[in-house]
């Protein structure tokens, strides 16, 4: 196929050979299969913040390293220079958050490069060398649906242990290789300790696991591992070994209405996201 303007520049630098097809366009990016030489890998072309049908809410952004206080400045005053500032700092967040979780034993797609735009990172594949399906797309039974669900808590609880909370996760960025669940799609992951509001987002992505396996495994409706997972985190308990229950014992402390009102924007906010990831599908 043709190829896109803004993979050129890795075509000219030899980083790339061929433009294979456009795997898929989702809310942030479209991405291409490309070929590397012998290898076959995908390229992440991010879209424009003004054609972008996902915006980065506050919630988001907290705690996001920039390189001096004067970037800091303008992103806050929203300059020309500023939203420049925005676009990278909001790219680098997956970059950054690729190279740490997957050092951390985390299975995400492996990166190569980050130029101009365009995330050059490993094809996930299934066992017959085709691209891997969604968990969505899945066809699972109650055992693989506890296999998969353990195998994915386990990875939730290594992103945290690593400082990362994935942000929104669910069956739609949940890619299923030969070897189980790989998730991907990290623009908008949150450092753990320096986000007001990373204790909701974890809980709002481990309720999301737990709501999409339920329908094959009801207890997991009830179940409170993400709250669970969390007190350990803030406790110093929580080591990727740590075992889970899905139980927490009830507190007897005030309620923190800051933070109750912070969990129902998340969720209205997760509906919206669900909303257009299904009407992206059915395009």
């Amino acid at each position: 196929m043709k190829t896109p303007k803004r993979i050129q520049p890795l075509v000219e630098e030899g980083l790339i050979d061929d433009v294979v097809r456009q795997l898929m366009s989702g809310k942030e990016a479209t991405v291409y299969v490309v070929r590397c030489g012998d290898d076959i890998r995908c390229a992440k072309v991010y879209k424009e913040a003004t054609q972008r049908s996902f915006h980065q809410a506050v919630a988001y952004q907290e705690g996001r390293r920039v390189k001096n206080s004067r970037q800091a400045r303008a992103m806050e005053k929203g300059t020309r220079y500023g939203r420049k500032m925005a676009e990278e700092v909001w790219q680098n967040a997956e970059v950054d958050a690729l190279y740490r979780l997957a050092a951390a034993g985390v299975r995400v797609p492996k990166p190569y490069l980050c130029f101009e735009g365009v995330l050059l990172m490993e094809l996930v594949q299934d066992a017959d060398g085709n691209v891997a399906p969604r968990l969505s797309d899945v066809e699972l039974n109650r055992e693989r649906a506890l296999e998969f669900h353990a195998a994915l808590l386990r990875q939730v609880v290594l992103m945290l242990c690593a400082g990362v909370i994935h942000g929104d996760l669910s069956e739609y960025n949940i890619l299923v290789d030969e070897h189980g669940p790989v998730i991907i799609d990290l623009p908008q992951a949150i450092d753990a300790a320096g986000n007001s509001v990373a204790p909701a987002m974890l809980e709002r992505d481990v309720t999301n696991l737990a709501n999409f396996f339920g329908v094959f495994v009801p207890e997991l409706l009830g179940s409170q591992y993400g709250k669970e997972i969390w007190n350990l985190y803030e406790a110093g308990l929580l080591t990727p070994d740590t075992p889970l229950t899905g139980r927490v014992v009830a507190s007897d402390a005030p309620a923190d209405v800051e933070a109750v009102i912070r969990e129902i924007e998340l969720a209205r906010q997760e509906k919206e996201e669900q909303r257009r990831q299904q009407m992206e599908l059915l395009a």
